[in-house]
């Protein structure tokens, strides 16, 4: 079997996966910039309008929750029931029709958030039993570079969409991309065996709540899991902490009209489907810590080149702001398929999702107060100060220190010990090695 993306895609479930990603993931973006621009015509609310990307990022702070559900059931049957209810959601906006109804835009776009989020975490767990482990990173990258391509297309195509045939069309075709993700799970092979029966088991809340905090003391007490989920965080903060300062550098420091934004977006969407590719190649020679350190690296030089206000510097930065933030996101990720038992992989995923994407609206809120009190740069700085601190923490307390943890702190703790060592990385069953030749 090939390194690198040549390899990934002679895979027959990573094709899959990825052609479902690249569908789901255009739709997302058409809907998610329809709805907005939808409330926005409806109440004539720029707030209510804003309100739209709150819903959807909200459940991510459930994580947890929602992935402890991944664990407790069989991973492909429940992506492809979950992408049918999806479906059936993405009806529910046939109905709006006056300003009234927007809360209507506002349910279902929370239940498409928490249903991403749990989709998230069964495909971890899915991906890591039909993904061999050699491929991974690559597979990894590819991911990521799928989905920062559809976020620079999904997006002008939902604002054409939404002006040529309105959003109800736009509602559709988020519904047909749920339907195509569900026959691309549905098309996966792959020997799912199911889940493992614990003391812990059952659906009442004192056991959901056990088996929960099952995950979350397996990522935190993990000396290689929580430094790389910890600074997935970081830069994510960082990353909004400078986009929320993009209209006031395109105003005070390029002084250029608002629509120019559009030009850094393309720039830095392109570095990020570079880094990416360069995921997979980075995470085959070198530690995932190293890798992510040195993508908080580039993204600190690249920040306060965009602060100079000169343009060519202001494009190269936001090209390597690009190429840094997806190598600390795709590490962690990656790790946390390797390092985690197979049982867990659901509940660790969300409670990493929660842990990486959560501090985006915090952050967000922040840069806004920022940007009306500060001159742009401060906050420019500010995010490069963030980053380039959780590079050096991540190196310096990486080395032998293991953030203080001892090896034996890897296990996950408080999980019944009647659960086996089933390992996310685990060879492949016989069946998946005949359908990968």
């Amino acid at each position: 079997m090939g390194w690198g993306p040549a390899g990934v895609l002679k895979d027959r479930n990573a094709r899959i996966y990825l052609a479902g990603v690249l569908v789901s993931g255009f739709g997302d973006s058409v809907m998610s910039l329809a709805a907005g621009v939808w409330v926005k015509e409806l109440t004539g609310s720029d707030a209510l309008a804003a309100l739209v990307t709150f819903c959807a990022w909200a459940p991510a702070m459930a994580g947890p929750l929602i992935g402890t559900l991944a664990d407790r059931v069989r991973r492909r049957p429940l992506l492809i029931a979950t992408c049918l209810t999806l479906a059936v959601v993405m009806t529910a906006p046939l109905a709006v029709r006056a300003p009234q109804d927007v809360w209507l835009l506002f349910t279902v776009l929370a239940l498409v958030g928490v249903g991403s989020v749990l989709v998230d975490a069964a495909e971890a767990a899915l991906i890591a039993s039909a993904v061999p482990p050699e491929l991974r990173g690559d597979f990894n990258g590819l991911v990521r570079t799928t989905v920062e391509t559809t976020s620079l297309i999904g997006p002008l195509a939902g604002a054409s969409l939404f002006v040529l045939v309105g959003g109800p069309t736009a509602a559709l075709l988020d519904a047909l991309t749920f339907l195509l993700g569900a026959a691309a799970f549905a098309l996966i092979r792959v020997d799912e065996p199911s889940p493992v029966k614990t003391g812990s088991a059952g659906w009442r809340p004192a056991h959901w709540a056990r088996e929960t905090a099952d995950g979350v003391r397996h990522l935190w007490h993990h000396p290689a899991l929580r430094p790389l989920v910890v600074a997935g965080g970081c830069a994510m903060a960082a990353s909004s902490l400078s986009s929320s300062a993009n209209y006031a550098l395109v105003d005070h420091g390029l002084h250029r009209p608002a629509a120019f934004v559009g030009v850094l977006a393309a720039v830095q969407g392109l570095g990020s489907v570079a880094g990416g590719l360069a995921a997979g190649p980075l995470l085959r020679r070198t530690p995932s810590r190293t890798v992510a350190a040195l993508g908080l690296v580039l993204f600190a030089v690249g920040v306060p080149a965009r602060a100079t206000g000169f343009l060519p510097l202001v494009l190269a930065g936001g090209l390597l702001v690009g190429l840094g933030l997806p190598l600390p996101l795709i590490s962690a990720m990656t790790s946390v398929q390797k390092e985690t038992p197979g049982a867990l992989v659901g509940r660790v995923a969300g409670t990493a999702g929660t842990l990486v994407f959560g501090p985006t609206g915090p952050a967000l809120l922040l840069g806004t107060f920022m940007v009306t009190v500060f001159d742009h740069r401060v906050q420019l700085l500010a995010a490069t100060a963030l980053a380039l601190t959780a590079a050096v923490t991540l190196v310096i307390r990486g080395r032998g220190r293991y953030w203080g943890a001892s090896r034996a702190e890897a296990d996950p703790v408080g999980v019944d010990p009647a659960l086996p060592p089933q390992r996310s990385d685990a060879p492949a069953s016989a069946e998946q090695d005949t359908d990968r030749a």
